[in-house]
């Protein structure tokens, strides 16, 4: 799986008539000024009525970024009077810290992170998946004599914990017979891991697209790739959220189910976007868009992804990120809900 070869052939970009029919029937992770960052925690639970939805977009995250564009929640809850507040998640971690926190209702995460977050008690569901990207990779500079999982042995690494880079990493190093134990990790956010690397303040990076996907520009090789060690793009909401607003949550949905086929319809713009959001040639954006985006994918949280957390699962015991293998059991158990999915209803979302 971890050929470029078998890569293409799975995930190479399709016609797009194809794309726009089957979605019919889906960092560079910004550390600047991060909207409504000073949110109230829980504003979305003061009436059906007015009150705020705090969602938030990602550049790992395509879909909430051609929601944001084209302003579809704003217009279809302004006859509700409830305000959208957009608020950046750097990075899995971050969007997990902000669910937590209340700070966000719905945000969007790894399958791994979201596993993680739910092991360790954090309330949150599932409620669509947006993705399956291939978005990580092990990642060296142009010069390095690293070829091989195996050259990692005693050098270091820089990954963000919690995220789905991270455990990238803990399973590829397994593979080839290595742990964390064996390397240095350096607990660094995505943008600071490239960052590092270019400056040879470490050997190699657990990268994450889009900005891995530029600094591969820029002249850094993917040393190692493997599908199989992606998890799903996530769409997780808190359960007091869901419990006390189902109705602004399944808007949401709504609204990622039409951006998911507006997005098939408008690859070019869909990859214009998060350029522009990103900050990165738009030639670095089609390549995260058209080549290691999988958009067409089943939204509704199932048997697929609990397939996924189950073979990871057992990996947050081993490395001490989760206490027992009961606490995934229960998580796995309890996190996919695909109800608001079945119910999901595009064209109930209005155009700005």
């Amino acid at each position: 799986m971890n050929s470029r070869s078998r890569f293409t052939s799975r995930f190479s970009p399709r016609p797009l008539a194809v794309l726009a029919a089957t979605a019919a029937a889906f960092s560079l992770a910004l550390t600047g000024c991060v909207a409504g960052e000073d949110a109230p925690a829980g504003a979305a639970s003061e009436g059906a009525d007015g009150g705020t939805l705090n969602i938030d977009f990602a550049t790992y995250n395509p879909l909430s970024l051609v929601i944001k564009d084209q302003g579809w929640l704003e217009a279809t809850l302004a006859e509700q009077g409830v305000e959208v507040n957009w608020v950046q998640s750097a990075g899995s971690n971050k969007a997990n810290e902000a669910l937590r926190a209340g700070a966000i209702d719905i945000g969007s995460t790894a399958g791994s992170a979201a596993l993680l977050a739910r092991s360790n008690g954090s309330p949150i569901k599932t409620i669509d998946i947006f993705s399956q990207p291939e978005w990580s990779a092990l990642v060296v500079g142009p010069d390095s004599d690293i070829t091989s999982v195996a050259d990692l042995a005693g050098k270091s690494v820089a990954a963000t914990k919690g995220t789905d880079p991270y455990f990238f990493l803990v399973q590829a190093l397994e593979e080839a017979g290595l742990s964390t134990t064996d390397v240095t990790v350096e607990n660094l956010q995505h943008a600071d891991g490239r960052t590092a690397l270019e400056n040879g303040a470490v050997d190699a990076w657990a990268g994450l697209d889009p900005i891995m996907a530029g600094a591969e520009q820029a002249g850094a090789k993917l040393v190692y790739r493997n599908l199989d060690f992606n998890t799903y793009g996530f769409l997780n909401a808190t359960e007091s959220f869901l419990e006390e607003k189902p109705e602004l949550a399944q808007v949401v949905v709504n609204a990622y189910e039409k951006a998911r086929a507006w997005a098939a319809e408008n690859p070019e713009e869909t990859a214009q976007i998060l350029a522009d959001v990103a900050g990165m040639d738009l030639a670095v954006a089609k390549t995260v868009i058209l080549e290691r985006s999988n958009l067409d994918v089943d939204p509704a949280p199932g048997e697929a992804q609990r397939s996924v957390l189950e073979k990871i699962g057992p990996t947050f015991v081993e490395t001490g990120d989760v206490a027992k293998q009961s606490d995934i059991d229960e998580a796995i158990a309890s996190l996919l809900e695909n109800s608001f999915v079945q119910k999901a209803d595009p064209e109930a979302v209005k155009e700005s």
